[in-house]
């Protein structure tokens, strides 16, 4: 009796966005198209311009930015969306990448 004790802790982890790369645009056709994680759940990966953006269902898109070839963020989301190459160099697949697990999404 009488003594302190801690009976919760709250740790708070700050994430700040990489600076933006940059990208040979050329290559920026190779990323797109649709990629399904499961049966029934896809993705597709457009392009605006020299932007790329990622739309799930009836979700809003998401804005990619390049941080290296073949490796892009989400601007204020923590993780990273890598396009795989095939040993012919055809992307055949995205990972999500978030909290050191991977969510491969193989493209159709």
């Amino acid at each position: 009796m009488g003594r302190w004790q801690i009976v919760a802790g709250q740790m708070f982890r700050y994430y700040e966005d990489p600076a933006p790369g940059k990208i040979d645009t050329t290559r920026l056709n190779d990323y797109l198209g649709t990629y399904e994680l499961a049966p029934g759940i896809r993705l597709t990966v457009s392009r605006e311009g020299d932007q790329l953006y990622s739309k799930r269902g009836d979700r809003p898109r998401d804005l990619f930015m390049p941080e290296a070839p073949d490796l892009f963020f989400r601007p204020g989301a923590e993780g990273r969306r890598l396009f795989h190459r095939n040993d012919s160099g055809k992307v055949d697949a995205l990972i999500d990448r978030r909290n050191n697990e991977d969510l491969v999404w193989k493209k159709l």
